[in-house]
This record gives structure tokens, sequence and C-alpha cells, in this order.
């Protein structure tokens, strides 16, 4: 396959799957910031979520001040920001449009429709009415693209790499939903509603990764932040974890692979490795946050990797 068509096809299903992961993140910071809370924890949950996404800078130099509102509106519609809800969808149509010739006519029209339907959207003034209900058409609609995709696609190497576009982000995005919450988690301990507030704070987290449910099934019991972790992290059979995430990306590098991508295949291979064998217990002893920031360094690393053996080079793109 062209290097040039890999590249669209890869970024075409990232930028899905971001536009997704953040209406995930979204979502879970909006429906915790209506706990009873003070001011100050519900603000250090958006500068969080701003901060281990990389937009702390771009955001303080347009607005300044915190805002729930305006975070929402820099994180969904605001074009200058490239991981914007709006930025990524319109990303994933111009991808798609690229290599038309590569995709089913029903790939390509749920993608189309995506965009075409988000504008809409965004001016009849929908996310403003009820984000929650916003965030969740932006996954349903994840969600389609990639049923469509395996439904409709044939499996060759346009079809892997478009599963290697969702997985490496999946894993990305699923690191920095955990460590954000991780981090806004901090509560005063003096806090008479304490365990109350803290069961509907992870019960947020889990719906946010749809592992609500999947966490009644496995542990039943109080949900509590370190099976959280483990669930999020360690769990091959939870769909959106870490190690399940590079299941999947370990696999369809083997059936990609090339003459120059052994490098790139042994650092999947490693870091695949090291999240199958670890145990939360030692997770916990080095500290998540640490491990999630060295974690997301090694995803970004294998990122560019797979942009220098397989697609078109970063600097050329």
């Amino acid at each position: 396959m062209l290097s040039r068509t890999a590249d669209h096809l890869f970024w075409m299903a990232r930028y899905t799957e971001r536009a997704e992961n953040t209406a995930r993140m979204l979502d879970v910071n909006y429906q915790t910031s209506l706990l009873p809370q003070s001011a100050e924890v519900a603000e250090q949950g958006w500068w969080a979520m701003l901060d281990i996404s990389e937009l702390t800078q771009a955001y303080d130099h347009k607005y300044g001040l915190l805002h729930r509102d305006d975070v929402i509106d820099f994180m969904v519609r605001d074009m200058t920001n490239p991981s914007s809800i709006m930025s990524c969808l319109r990303a994933a149509r111009e991808n798609a449009r690229a290599v038309r010739g590569s995709l089913t006519t029903e790939v390509w029209e749920t993608i189309n429709t995506t965009w075409l339907d988000v504008q809409r959207m965004i001016a009849d003034g929908e996310l403003r009415d009820d984000p929650s209900r916003f965030f969740e058409w932006v996954k349903f609609r994840s969600h389609l693209a990639r049923g469509v995709q395996f439904g409709t696609m044939l499996k060759d190497d346009a079809f892997h790499f478009m599963r290697l576009g969702t997985f490496l982000e999946r894993a990305d995005n699923t690191a920095r939903i955990l460590d954000v919450k991780f981090q806004a988690s901090g509560r005063d301990d003096s806090d008479p509603n304490r365990e109350q507030n803290d069961f509907y704070h992870w019960a947020a987290v889990l719906r946010s990764v749809s592992g609500f449910e999947v966490y009644r099934k496995i542990y039943r019991a109080v949900i509590t932040p370190q099976r959280v972790a483990e669930l999020l992290v360690l769990r091959p059979d939870m769909p959106r974890s870490l190690v399940s995430s590079m299941d999947e990306v370990v696999a369809i590098l083997a059936l990609v692979s090339n003459q120059q991508s052994s490098e790139t295949e042994r650092q999947a291979g490693k870091l695949h490795a090291d999240l199958k064998y670890a145990r939360i217990d030692d997770i916990f002893a080095v500290g998540l946050h640490a491990y999630l920031t060295s974690f997301l360094e090694r995803i970004g690393d294998l990122g560019n990797g797979i942009s220098r053996d397989f697609l078109v080079p970063l600097q050329a793109a």
C-alpha cells in the first residue's frame, strides 16, 4: 500500500477515535462538575483535563479565566484547537475524502454525514441545550463508523491501518482519561459526603469508558480507585483498557510489518509485555500518575515509529 494512502486511513481512524474520546473526557468532567463540591475542586478538574490534553497554554492565551462553558466550547467547537471535536471530525472527513477510492460507500457516507450533521447541531445550539446528549451522539457516530468499517471493508492493509490508528489513539486517550480523573479525585477528607461523592465520581469515570456494567460484573463490590485502575489498565477483556488496546496494536503490526519496522515492533512488544505482566499493586507503588505519564511518552514514541516506518513522515505531512 502507498504510504500516503496508509497515512490518510490511519489518521482518519485516529481523528474519529480522538473525537469520541474527547467527548468521553468532557462528559465525565461535566457530570462530575454537577456533584456537590467546592468551586476550587471543580476548577481543578477542568484544569487537569486541559493539562493532560496539552491545551492549557492555548486555552489560557485565548480565555484567561477558567469557566466550564468556555472549556467545553474550546474543546468542542473551536476550530483553532486542532484537538477539538469539530476539528477532529473535519480532519477525519478530509482524510477520508483523500482516499475515497480505498473506502466502501458506506464508510465514506458515515464519515461525511457525521461532519455535515455536527455542523448543523452546533448551529442549532444542541451543545448548549444538552451537553451530555451531544457527547453521546459523538460517541454513537464513532461506534457507527467502526461498525461500518468492520462490516463492509475488505480485511486488507487499508482495514489494518484504520484499526491500527483506532487502537493507538484509544490507548493514548484511555490513559489520559484515567490520569485526569485520578488527579482530580483528591478531595477534602473532612468532607462529610466524601464516600458518597467518591462513588458518583468513579461511577462517572467508568461510564465515560463504557465500563460501569463491566466493573459490576467483574468485581461485584464497591467501586474503589485501585479496581478502576486495574480494569482500565490491566484487564485484557475490557475493550478500552490499555493492555487490550496494545493487544490489537501488536497483532496489527505483525500483519503489516515491513523490512524497516522491526524496531517499532520491538517497542510495541515491550510495552505490551510490560502491561501484560504488571500488577496493580506494583503500579500504585510507583505511583499511577508517574506510570501513566511514562506510558503516554512511550505510546507517543510508538506513534512516531509507525509514522516513520509506514506512513508519510511527520515533517512532510
